[in-house]
């Protein structure tokens, strides 16, 4: 390891600039970064650096939690070690090339610290290649693009901004032209910084586009799907663009999804597939399915992750509100893609865009091998009609409150994830929700403002 470590940094010693860019992802899976020298990059890549813990103890407003134990004023904020993962190495073709890594945040004591979602991911994955399976997923998203700038969107108090096209026009081709430099930056450039799309196209609404991300092992696919959404964000300001990964933005139009393809490989062979059951789906499959659904509700703050994410979430939206599972069924949580030998998959459509990647994979893995392990049966007949009406295993939380109580409370999920990662994660939804419960909102003002 250390003389592959030595050949990338040798590798990174050749870029004629003189800096690197570096990033860790907080709770809500947002790249938090800085830029070092070149001298600095050769002293830490084989080490670690320090990395101010308020990453792990701050909202995305960059608000302090009042309600955890890991960090905070009684702690003073001190600096966490940041271990660069080197085979994350990669160069940014929309900046100069410049190189590019990951790092996990560690414990004073030298080990993965349990709340680093990229840590924990890591752990349920060595979990499944204990059992001797290889976990490949990849994640696709919806997102709306805007005419917009920082600047102006705080100008309008984020007040009907401007979207990039008007109407509902899916899978368009018209569009992208219309867009040309910024749809082919997408493609092109996001190839070349080693997050290859599958597909591009766009989506039914004003602005939206949808891509979905080549598959990969596990890890690698969680790490494309966080760098594509600040990828896209990063080239989209450079074309005077916008875009939001929120998981509904406006009530009369469909939400933006971030739904992850999932499957187990063991000795080179999809353990998904049977080519002898009629269905073409395997035992192992058919149990890993029945544990995503068993753990879902007591997960849901993992798929689902802020107080918008509910309001994607409802009938006839396309997005789930039942624990249901249908072949190819789009109004279901889990969508079972029995194919080929190497295509067999099931989807989770439950995700939002807006979810942490590294947490939705591992909850959506964790889940799978608990269904597994206890060969769980699955007893949710498949529905072939209309998932939204199909409600006897029962519906999503109704909103971020209940979910992450049902989190919070839960010993599956404590015995899935760890009780330590459990506790610091709900304790930042639970905030969620009361810093949203404080807010005086538009709808309010119009309810009741003349009227009461």
């Amino acid at each position: 390891m250390a003389a592959k470590n030595n050949d990338v940094v040798q590798l990174v010693k050749k870029y004629p600039g003189q800096k690197v860019k570096l990033a860790v992802t907080d709770i809500d899976g947002i790249l938090r970064g800085k830029v070092i020298h070149m001298k600095k990059f050769e002293s830490v890549a084989n080490g670690g650096l320090g990395f101010c813990n308020v990453v792990l103890g701050w909202d995305s407003n960059d608000v302090c939690y009042d309600n955890i134990s890991y960090t905070g004023w009684h702690s003073g904020y001190p600096d966490a070690q940041v271990q660069l993962d080197l085979d994350t190495y990669r160069t940014v073709p929309w900046d100069h090339d410049v190189p590019f890594f990951l790092g996990d945040f560690w414990s004073a004591a030298g080990e993965p610290l349990p709340l680093c979602p990229r840590n924990l991911l890591k752990k349920i994955r060595s979990q499944a290649e204990k059992l001797g399976f290889k976990p490949f997923f990849s994640q696709e998203f919806e997102w709306f693009n805007f005419m917009e700038s920082s600047e102006t969107l705080h100008e309008k108090g984020f007040h009907e901004p401007e979207t990039l096209s008007k109407g509902m026009f899916g899978y368009s081709l018209l569009r992208p032209i219309q867009n040309n430099g910024f749809f082919n930056d997408l493609f092109d450039l996001l190839n070349k910084y080693n997050v290859p799309l599958e597909g591009l196209h766009t989506e039914t609404g004003p602005g939206v586009y949808e891509a979905a991300i080549l598959y990969s092992e596990i890890l690698e696919a969680a790490d494309r799907a966080v760098l594509f959404k600040a990828a896209v964000k990063e080239i989209g300001s450079l074309h005077g663009i916008t875009p939001t990964f929120m998981a509904k933005w406006n009530a009369s139009l469909p939400g933006s999804s971030g739904h992850v393809h999932q499957s187990l490989w063991k000795n080179g062979k999809n353990i998904f597939f049977d080519g002898k059951s009629p269905d073409r789906m395997s035992e192992t499959m058919k149990h890993y399915m029945a544990g995503v659904l068993h753990c879902m509700p007591y997960l849901t703050p993992m798929y689902a992750p802020t107080v918008n994410s509910y309001k994607r979430l409802v009938e006839g939206a396309w997005a789930p509100t039942t624990l249901t599972w249908g072949v190819d069924n789009r109004t279901t949580a889990i969508r079972a893609l029995p194919g080929s030998d190497t295509s067999t998959r099931m989807e989770l459509r439950v995700v939002g865009a807006d979810a942490n990647p590294y947490l939705a994979m591992a909850a959506a893995l964790a889940s799978g091998l608990y269904g597994i392990k206890n060969k769980l049966p699955l007893k949710v007949k498949q529905t072939k009609g209309n998932g939204y009406a199909e409600k006897s295993n029962g519906t999503l939380p109704r909103n971020l409150f209940e979910a992450a109580t049902a989190m919070k409370e839960s010993k599956l999920a404590r015995e899935l994830l760890g009780a330590e990662f459990v506790e610091h994660f709900t304790n930042t939804r639970l905030w969620e929700w009361r810093e949203y419960s404080k807010a005086v909102t538009n709808w309010e003002m119009k309810r009741y403002f003349e009227i009461i």
